[in-house]
Parts: structure tokens; C-alpha cells; sequence
């Protein structure tokens, strides 16, 4: 959408998400994914097993090799992966292995640096059994979420008419590992995502959450949350001297990143 210039024409951009508490801003981070193949040899385990060249010997060992990274990993950096595909059957030596993972940074800047480290454990993993290894990265990373300070000022007073309870500024700005496109759009245009309460405590991404999300009570806060953001629309729409300040903070934001991603 934004190569397509869907965004070009809009002042404000809105989105919202579940959580476990209200935060009008927390600091998503930048993610770049990857899918990583091993290709080796089959062979017989038991019969030939020298003659084989072990696929999953290398997805092990590049799960272990980033196992091993994360003692020297700065505490706001994350790795995470499955092992996808692993052979056949167990008597014989797997001739592919697949893996996919995600690498996630507070910024664009230390994004590539976190991906460079672990893009080296998974080829010393081929190099030491002897596999090629095919790493591909993911058609587009997410941004980091630039905050807009007025945009979500407002925010907040309109929530806090509808009985909305934010979470503490101190806790807002230490919050958040996730990462989301949405991060993509607030390099282009202002944006807020706020996060929102929906009446469980249960985790996002488990099954508990997704049966909380579709319960009665839950409406009554994504309700609640879309009133909010409508009300703050209608304070950009009808006070000028507004959204020239959020269009300011957002012109400092991206100046200031485009700092930050020039400084060695």
C-alpha cells in the first residue's frame, strides 16, 4: 500500500490492538524474517550413515549456534525460530532441513546488525557438516513505530472521558516486543497504536486469547477503543493548531531516525 502511495493524501493514520492493558503508544520494533535451507545427502542410518551429508544436523546446530548468541545480544534484541522440516523417516539421514526465524531490534539501525550475527551461525552450521545453506529473508521488514507524542496525548484525554485506564508513561516507553507493518506507515505518515484492554489477562497469540477476543465482554472495549480514536479524529479534523503539532512531531521523529541510522 505504501509503494502504491495509498498513504500520500492522509494526515492521520489510526490502528488499534488487543493486549492486556491500555497504552496509547508502546515501542513496537523493527523484525526481519528469514526461511534458511540445508541441503545435504540421504543415506541409509543404520547401513551407510558415512556416506550421508546430515540436513538436520546443520538446523540443529544453527538452533544451538543462536542459543549460544544470545549471551552477547543486547537485552532489547530477539531471536526466535522453529524447525520447520527435519527428514523423512529416522533411518534415513535427512537430505533437507528448514528453518524460519525472526529477528526483531528496537530500530532499523541495529536490525541489520542482529540480522548479520545470525545470519553467520547459520552458515557456520553448514560449513561444519558439510551442507550448502540457502538463506532468503522475507519480502519486506517492519519499521519501528515512530511515537507521536500530541497524537497520542490526545488519545489518551478523549479515553480517559470514555473510562478508559492508561498505564504509566514509565511503563508505556518500557513495554513491547512486537513488531507490526503499521511501524512501515509512521515513516510515512503520523500514526498512532494504541493498545487496549478486552477484559482478560490471557496472553496474546494463545488459545485462551483468541477465545477472550471473541467473547460478549470483549466487544464492549474494542467498542470502547474505537470511540476513542473517532473522538481523536474529530480533534484533528476540527483544531488546526493540533494536527500542525502532530505534524511536527512526526517531521522531528523521522529526522531524528534518519540521524540515528547515519551515525557509526
Amino acid at each position: 500500500l505504501i509503494e502504491a502511495g495509498a498513504f500520500k493524501n492522509l494526515d492521520v493514520v489510526f490502528m488499534a490492538h488487543p493486549s492486556q492493558e491500555n497504552a496509547a503508544y508502546l515501542p513496537d520494533v523493527a523484525e526481519h524474517d528469514v526461511t534458511v535451507k540445508y541441503y545435504g545427502k540421504a543415506s541409509h542410518a543404520a547401513a551407510y550413515p558415512w556416506e550421508g551429508v546430515n540436513a538436520l544436523d546443520a538446523a540443529v546446530l544453527a538452533y544451538n549456534n543462536l542459543s549460544v548468541l544470545r549471551q552477547q545480544m543486547k537485552p532489547t534484541w530477539r531471536v526466535h525460530g522453529i524447525i520447520k522440516s527435519g527428514g523423512v523417516k529416522p533411518n534415513i539421514i535427512p537430505s533437507y532441513s528448514e528453518l524460519i526465524y525472526y529477528f526483531r531490534a528496537p530500530s532499523m539501525k541495529e536490525l541489520p546488525v542482529l540480522t548479520k550475527k545470525a545470519e553467520d551461525c547459520f552458515r557456520a552450521a553448514a560449513l561444519a557438516t558439510g551442507c550448502t545453506v540457502e538463506i532468503k529473508g522475507g519480502a519486506h521488514d517492519y519499521y519501528n513505530v515512530l511515537p507521536n507524542k500530541s497524537l497520542w496525548k490526545a488519545y489518551i484525554e478523549n479515553g480517559k472521558k470514555l473510562g478508559i485506564e492508561f498505564i504509566s508513561e514509565d511503563a508505556t516507553l518500557n513495554g513491547s516486543s512486537g513488531s507490526t507493518d503499521f511501524g512501515n506507515v509512521t515513516f510515512v505518515v503520523p500514526g498512532i497504536h494504541p493498545y487496549f484492554y478486552i477484559g482478560s489477562d490471557a496472553l496474546n497469540h494463545t488459545e485462551q486469547y483468541t477465545e477472550a477476543a471473541g467473547s460478549h465482554e470483549a466487544q464492549f472495549y474494542t467498542l470502547r477503543t474505537a470511540k476513542a480514536l473517532a473522538m481523536t479524529a474529530l480533534d484533528v479534523i476540527f483544531k488546526p493548531e493540533l494536527l500542525e503539532r502532530i505534524k511536527e512531531d512526526f517531521k522531528l521523529k523521522v529526522q531524528e531516525e534518519e540521524f540515528l541510522n547515519t551515525v557509526e
